[in-house]
């Protein structure tokens, strides 16, 4: 008897904590796409992270929110069926300096807490230096 009730437990522990519905995993390493050091000039600032429902239910993301200005995310409109892949593009100003911005996805996924997932993009942006052709170019007195 013991037995069959120890049984029963265990098996409406696994159906009430078995996570069913969408499930959203990212590709890229700590949800992070690294810019590298790029040039302003040569850099559009656009960057894709690419995502896979691997839950059991369609994926909807809901809202795609940056910590600035300066970069801005678009979502997809449509839900991400199980199985299918979807991407959240990320557009930065590309301002000389370090990036180090972070962008909250919100869903409906049930592998993240709330079903909010932290995503982020880091690198530097450099301006190439402007070459005057017209200054002379400086010789050493010994030549």
């Amino acid at each position: 008897m013991k037995k069959l009730l120890f049984l029963t437990v265990l098996f409406v522990n696994v159906i009430v904590f078995a996570q069913t519905g969408a499930k959203i995993e990212f590709k890229d390493k700590d949800n992070t796409v690294d810019y590298g050091t790029v040039n302003k000039e040569d850099d559009n600032g656009i960057r894709s992270f690419e995502f896979t429902n691997t839950g059991d239910a369609p994926l909807i993301i809901s809202n795609v929110q940056s910590t600035c200005g300066c970069t801005v995310p678009s979502k997809p409109t449509e839900p991400i069926l199980p199985g299918k892949t979807g991407k959240i593009d990320v557009k930065y100003n590309m301002n000389p300096g370090p990036i180090r911005k972070t962008i909250t996805v919100e869903s409906n996924a049930v592998n993240t807490e709330n079903g909010r997932v932290a995503i982020k993009i880091k690198g530097e942006v450099i301006v190439k230096p402007v070459v005057n052709l017209l200054e002379k170019k400086k010789i050493s007195p010994m030549q």
